[in-house]
């Protein structure tokens, strides 16, 4: 079952960045605009972790906070602060009201999913996975190794993620474009072809000696980690 996210943000495109970049990692995302309407749909139901800024309509996310950690059934929510303010009193203060961690704007969204996953870890950390296994194929993102047939397999760095991101979404066709984002992040001006070339590379490290191809290519559109791949 898919981790749930609330998301309590204002302006519009961040907001749908915000959720749109969520679901791509597997998180279910639900996303309120204001602070009153999150109070009241977190006394409904308690996510898993909460994605909450600080300056909202009606309630800000500060004193939402307050409220939040006073209450018995979300004392202990995961909370993750997003503002634009940074200054160190500032920081303090959102810390001090009960945040577990405070995000500055404008933040890249791999350092965003890597904080929510770090904090995921330690708030349910049985159930955010190290290890994915799939069929013979293992990886394991603490150590950063990759296993197949229980022989390991020395990929570089952009392959690694290249594969995590892919097995982390199976049987999902991304385009070439969208792989940039994930893997090679949204600031990187790299042509599209470069995802091509990292994909022959892991394809011939993972298909040494006639193994089964667990990636799939869709022809004029991109690539998918093969949803029947180990079955």
């Amino acid at each position: 079952m898919a981790l749930d996210i609330v998301v309590v943000e204002d302006e519009p495109a961040l907001g749908m960045l915000l959720r749109y970049n969520l679901e791509a990692e597997g998180f279910q995302v639900e996303w309120i605009e204001t602070g009153d309407g999150a109070d009241l749909r977190l006394r409904e139901h308690v996510p898993d972790l909460l994605l909450l800024d600080w300056m909202l309509p009606g309630i800000s996310g500060i004193e939402l906070c307050r409220r939040l950690r006073a209450r018995p059934e979300t004392r202990r929510l995961p909370i993750i602060m997003l503002t634009a303010r940074g200054e160190e009193a500032e920081r303090i203060r959102g810390l001090s009201t009960g945040a577990d961690d405070y995000l500055v704007k404008p933040f890249s969204m791999p350092e965003l999913v890597a904080r929510v996953r770090a904090l995921l870890r330690r708030a349910a950390p049985d159930r955010i996975a190290e290890v994915m296994a799939v069929g013979d194929l293992e990886l394991d993102r603490q150590t950063r190794r990759v296993r197949r047939g229980g022989r390991d397999l020395h990929l570089g760095p952009t392959e690694f993620r290249l594969l995590d991101y892919l097995m982390s979404h199976p049987g999902r066709v991304h385009d070439r474009a969208s792989l940039l984002t994930r893997v090679w992040g949204e600031d990187a001006f790299i042509d599209e072809r470069t995802v091509d070339v990292h994909v022959g590379r892991l394809r011939r490290i993972l298909n040494r000696s006639g193994a089964r191809d667990p990636i799939r290519t869709v022809r004029g559109v991109g690539y998918a980690f093969d949803e029947t791949f180990g079955r």
